[in-house]
């Protein structure tokens, strides 16, 4: 099975995209997004210091246009990767690459939402002298403890050993000051604390923008970095990035979900590197692409080859199918095939190592078959019910 993950704010480096501009088409696609983001992508892409593509409200704009343009050359047809990609993941920022590369959003509304998302959360930035601190290694529940002792937000849980603290400038130094055992800490090139609290005022910001945005239900799996969850409803994809500005990011469950669904190889778009190297220590034996330059695309190629398989929420059929967000045993709920739903009804629960949580039919319509029996244990993903889609009257 194969996934293409998208990178977050702070991967960017320096004249990152030159290679790229080499390639047909690709300057001229990337001019198209940056008149959707009102950001000149290609200069900041080639041109811009480290300093420059530091700004939240560069950088943002930046990855998204980076990740959607490069995909398209290793799938020059965009339909043609829902034949072989299972699944899509992107990290903070990155989770709009990944929406719109499963069509929960088009390009152009990808790129005017993360414009204000990064202007919504440069404002909300500078605010308050805040930042970001990695930490490396040391025992996690030290770690845990040392964060909460000075005040800090575990901001990106991103496994392999590795946690992002956020705060204020002046928490982060108490913590540098008195850092847990055998932690090794690296300040992060970010302009504020992300993902904590201090984004409150880019969440509700965001969130009105986001009323206006017209989505589609994934056409394939999308792995959220909430909670590691398989979601299948667009309208939720768009709430889940709306509120993660202010939540941390649980990479961590991210890869727990890629080894459920049983991922045997990742690629990952530019400015590549970082994601898949998390990946390749948290599940080993798992062939990764780092899709650096336009070098890499023989080899992102041959893995899609040999990795690919389709969907199952590849076609568009007249028929609603219904996937298992996470791992754990199912419990069905009594509805009867020919039964009519409305929207929003609880079709099972989940009941996972974790806790129990609903699964419901967003949409509502008229159950077809169902794809399980009660107790069965499922996987990531794993479709559960078919229902036929109609007007439910209210």
């Amino acid at each position: 099975m194969l996934v293409i993950v998208a990178p977050g704010q702070g991967a960017q480096s320096p004249g990152f995209l030159a290679p790229w501009l080499e390639l047909p088409h690709f300057a001229d696609r990337l001019r198209w997004l940056s008149a959707c983001a009102g950001v000149d992508l290609i200069h900041y892409g080639t041109e811009g210091d480290a300093e420059e593509i530091r700004d939240t409200a560069i950088a943002q704009p930046l990855l998204v246009a980076a990740g959607l343009v490069s995909a398209l050359e290793i799938f020059p047809h965009p339909s043609d990767a829902f034949h072989v990609v299972g699944a899509t993941a992107g990290h903070s920022v990155g989770e709009i690459t990944a929406a719109a590369g499963a069509r929960v959003i088009t390009a152009e509304q990808a790129m005017v939402l993360v414009r204000e998302r990064g202007r919504a959360m440069a404002a909300a930035a500078a605010v308050e002298p805040t930042g970001m601190t990695a930490l490396i290694g040391g025992d996690p529940d030290e770690v845990m403890a040392s964060l909460e002792r000075h005040g800090l937000t575990a901001a990106n849980n991103n496994g392999a050993g590795q946690v992002v603290a956020a705060g204020t400038l002046e928490q982060l130094e108490s913590l540098k000051a008195d850092p847990p055992p055998k932690a090794r800490l690296m300040p992060l090139s970010v302009a504020g604390a992300f993902h904590t609290r201090h984004m409150a005022p880019a969440v509700a910001t965001l969130a009105g923008y986001a009323k206006a945005v017209s989505v589609h239900d994934p056409r394939t799996s999308l792995i959220s970095n909430r909670d590691g969850a398989v979601v299948h409803n667009g309208a939720e994809v768009l709430e889940r990035i709306v509120t993660q500005v202010s939540n941390p990011v649980r990479w961590d469950l991210c890869m727990k979900a890629m080894g459920d669904l049983g991922v045997t190889g990742v690629i990952e778009v530019p400015p590549a590197g970082t994601l898949t190297g998390l990946i390749k220590r948290a599940l080993p034996g798992v062939e990764t692409v780092a899709l650096k330059t336009p070098d890499d695309l023989e080899a992102a190629r041959d893995l899609v080859a040999r990795h690919g398989s389709e969907s199952p929420l590849d076609d568009s059929p007249t028929w609603r199918m219904l996937v298992a967000p996470a791992k754990g045993t199912f419990r069905v709920a009594d509805l009867a095939v020919g039964t009519t739903l409305r929207p929003g009804v609880t079709i099972g629960t989940l009941v996972t190592l974790r806790d129990q949580q609903p699964v419901t039919a967003p949409h509502g319509g008229t159950v077809v078959e169902w794809l399980v029996e009660d107790g069965d244990p499922v996987s990531p993903g794993q479709p559960l019910i078919r229902l036929h889609p109609e007007a439910v009257s209210a």
